[in-house]
Order: structure tokens, then sequence, then C-alpha cells
């Protein structure tokens, strides 16, 4: 229907694993562990509640973000099936690698503030294990085949899962 590398296609596949992938781990298993019910405020702070709305709310807006960089920037989705053409280093990314990790990460526990429910926090520390595996075991070896000395640079600049204080500024980093 639409031709590979084409920005249709790319947004499309992008939605489609939105839909697939973090739309499941941080939208359907939170709510099958904790059926989104309210409970007691974590460590009886109230405020808690606040800041798990807030942290769902940056961290679904970022994801957001780092889809469509994905999409209209690398010309291909997040996807393994439907990879980019191009090496994304613009936006979050020029702070931290693995932004949408960090993302889905946030939103599960700012799902256990705002829910008061520890079993969420739980499966945010297996979530984020379970991405740095991945990432240390696939995606990197796999990032640096693809993208060679240019990904071997952006590593050296820009951390894994610790952001940066200031923006990368390599020769890809360049928003618009």
């Amino acid at each position: 229907m639409f031709e590979k590398g084409t920005t249709a296609r790319a947004v499309l596949g992008s939605f489609a694993f939105f839909l697939a992938a973090p739309g499941v781990v941080a939208g359907v298993v939170p709510f099958l562990l904790s059926g989104w019910s309210m409970r007691p405020p974590l460590f009886g702070l109230p405020v808690g509640r606040a800041v798990g709305a807030a942290a769902i709310i940056v961290g679904l807006s970022c994801l957001l973000d780092c889809f469509a960089r994905f999409a209209f920037k690398g010309r291909g989705t997040p996807a393994p099936v439907e990879q980019t053409e191009v090496l994304v280093a613009s936006s979050l990314y020029r702070f931290v690698r693995n932004p949408m990790y960090v993302c889905v990460v946030t939103i599960v526990a700012g799902q256990a503030l705002l829910f008061g429910q520890t079993l969420l926090f739980a499966y945010a520390g297996l979530l984020l294990l379970a991405f740095h595996l991945r990432v240390r075991l696939y995606e990197e070896p796999q990032l640096r085949r693809r993208f060679e000395g240019s990904y071997e640079a952006y590593c050296l600049h820009v951390r894994r899962w610790w952001p940066r204080l200031t923006p990368w500024r390599g020769p890809d980093s360049q928003d618009s």
C-alpha cells in the first residue's frame, strides 16, 4: 500500500507499534496488574498522586515525541521489522540514548504513585531490567553494525540511561 521509506508508511507503522508495544507494556499490563484502582497513597503522601499524574503526562508526551521523531526524522519505526533509515539523534535523543524506555518506565512508575500500587513499582523495576538486557544484548550491537562510526560517536557523548544536563550537539543532532 505504501512504499518503503515513505512518511505515511513510517507514521502508520509507528502508530501500530505504539499500540502493540508501549500501549500494552505501559497500559494494558499495568491495568491487568492493578485494575487502576486507587489505594491509599504510597508512603502516606497524597502529593505522590500529583507526582504520579505528572510523571504519566510527561512520560506519555515524551514517548509520543520519540515515536514521531522515528517516523519523520528517521523515516522508519521503532519496530525491528521497519527500522529507521538514519540514526535518530535529535530531541530527547540528544540527552539520553534510550528515551522511549525511560518514558515507559516513567509512565508505569507514575501509575504506581497515582494509584498507590506497590506492585506497579515492582513491574517498573522488572521493565528496567528487561529493557537494559535488550539494549545491551540486541539493540546496541545491531546499531553499531548499521550505523558504525556515527553510533560510536553518539555513544561516547550520550549515556544509555542517565540523561545529560545539556543537549549533545553532534553532527546529526540538530532539531528542526
